[in-house]
């Protein structure tokens, strides 16, 4: 029987990990067989996270969390969770190995994945001209010429942000209206900086190691035309890994799992949420590490409170 499991690792499920563990609860944290260290392995250049301040590689940051967290005595599992029963005081937890596993506690970081356009090359080229974040790559496009997909706010508020760094700001969208609130629009659609490019979407990437531009087609009459570009932010959404545990705990209307105001209780006792998992709004690696800390005393407390 185990004290705590952690389902998921990057910021939120490495941090979890070295607090349950430095506070002795000798937690079991499944990272995934192919995807350890969440969507920071996909990234190249981390400048934002504090205490690092020329910098550092996403995996090589990743690579720092979970040796921290094994120090203090995480047990990191390479392996995919498979299915779950959360709703008993008993926890339980199946892998893809064949091994089952108990606990008193689970603490849910499987993170959220920025949707993709599904197009060739996307992931060749992520990280070398393709992003999903511009908070974290916008630095790099100074006085360069960029792209952003999607029609919601997010896309909107990439595209009014980009435009501090690069020179022009293409916001291309697939329809004639926007998704965004009004207010979101009305900033974009007065930047200088920003030109809409309405009813279009993007049909091929273009580049070899690094984007050169992308053909575009109009959603209207099927013509296609070629955009150069240094960058490409895309803006469609993300979708938060939530199937293992949908039909248990209760989710936002985005389909995020619902925690208790700034804390990580999820709607059965015993089981907490971190990360980007339960953020549809900022989704930074710093709040996702803060997020998991949360988790980790969260769960600490409760199992206090059993005993």
């Amino acid at each position: 029987m185990r004290e705590v499991i952690i389902i998921g690792s990057g910021p939120a499920g490495y941090t979890a990990g070295i607090y349950t563990a430095r506070a002795g609860l000798n937690p079991l944290l499944i990272a995934s067989s192919v995807e350890a260290g969440g969507e920071l392995m996909k990234t190249t250049e981390v400048e934002n996270y504090p205490g690092f301040p020329t910098g550092l590689q996403g995996p090589e940051l990743m690579d720092a969390f979970r040796a921290q967290a094994e120090r203090f005595g995480t047990e990191v599992l390479l392996d995919d969770v498979i299915e779950v029963d959360l709703t008993g005081a008993i926890k339980i937890v199946k892998t893809g190995g064949g091994q089952t596993f108990e606990a008193k506690t689970v603490i849910l970081a499987t993170g959220a994945a920025y949707r993709e356009l599904g197009l060739p090359k996307e992931k060749e080229l992520s990280g070398h001209g393709v992003s999903w974040c511009a908070t974290c790559d916008g630095f790099f496009f100074r006085e360069k010429t960029i792209a952003v997909i999607g029609g919601g706010d997010s896309a909107m508020e990439e595209a009014n942000f980009l435009t501090r760094f690069a020179s022009k700001v293409y916001l291309i969208h697939r329809r004639d209206t926007f998704k965004a609130s009004k207010i979101m629009q009305e900033r974009a659609l007065a930047n200088p900086k920003i030109e809409v490019v309405w009813n279009t979407e993007v049909a091929e990437l273009l580049g070899e190691g690094k984007l050169s531009g992308i053909i575009t087609r109009n959603t209207v009459d099927g013509s296609t035309k070629q955009l150069d570009l240094d960058g490409l932010f895309i803006a469609v959404g993300n979708d938060p890994r939530v199937w293992l545990v949908e039909n248990q705990v209760e989710l936002t209307a985005e389909k995020f799992i619902k925690v208790e105001g700034r804390s990580s209780k999820t709607s059965l006792p015993g089981v907490f949420a971190c990360g980007d998992v339960i953020d549809p709004t900022y989704r930074q690696a710093i709040t996702a590490a803060g997020s998991g800390c949360v988790a980790a005393l969260d769960a600490e407390h409760y199992l206090a409170d059993v005993k």
